[in-house]
């Protein structure tokens, strides 16, 4: 496995990150360093949380660019899909939140807040694996989960093995 680091600078008044550097290969993190995870409550698949996140992932990079996102989101979050979405197959390996009431298979009252950890399996037109990872902040409103804020290019703990890639690189601290 590989690891690579990319400088960047954030815009003035928060605006958006820009990669300003090309990649550096770098020392793989210090496993000493890496904190507990907060996200310790499985998400079971079947459960509400489960299957709206799922169904949430394989629109958001299911190549349709996004049609449909709305219905997963909170009012007034805008999500963008990746405009050219190259996976031929999308799989939610498994779902962790950091609340037991996000893991329970009801839907919560209204109001009730959860953060998840997302972990994806994508696979490209060549039969490439990608493993994702996005960490969502989800809220229940009205019988249902909705994403009310989405966190894409996150690091942490190594996400177990991973099919190589071509160039063996590294995303956000995780095998490609």
């Amino acid at each position: 496995m590989r690891y690579f680091a990319v400088s960047g600078t954030r815009g003035t008044g928060g605006g958006p990150v820009s990669v300003v550097g090309a990649p550096a290969e770098v020392a793989a993190p210090d496993a000493s360093q890496v904190p507990n995870s907060e996200f310790s409550r499985p998400v079971p698949a079947a459960s509400a949380l489960g299957v709206s996140l799922g169904e949430f992932v394989r629109t958001y990079l299911g190549g349709g660019q996004g049609a449909g996102l709305d219905r997963y989101l909170s009012p007034g979050l805008k999500v963008t899909a990746p405009k050219a979405a190259p996976y031929a197959r999308v799989e939610v390996e498994d779902v962790a939140a950091n609340t037991e009431v996000a893991a329970g298979q009801a839907v919560p009252a209204d109001g009730a807040k959860a953060r998840v950890r997302i972990r994806v399996r994508g696979e490209d037109t060549q039969g490439v694996h990608w493993p994702l990872l996005y960490r969502a902040e989800v809220t229940a409103r009205a019988g249902r989960w909705e994403i009310s804020a989405l966190e894409a290019g996150v690091t942490g703990p190594t996400l177990g093995t991973a099919s190589p890639s071509p160039t063996g690189t590294a995303l956000s601290g995780d095998a490609r």
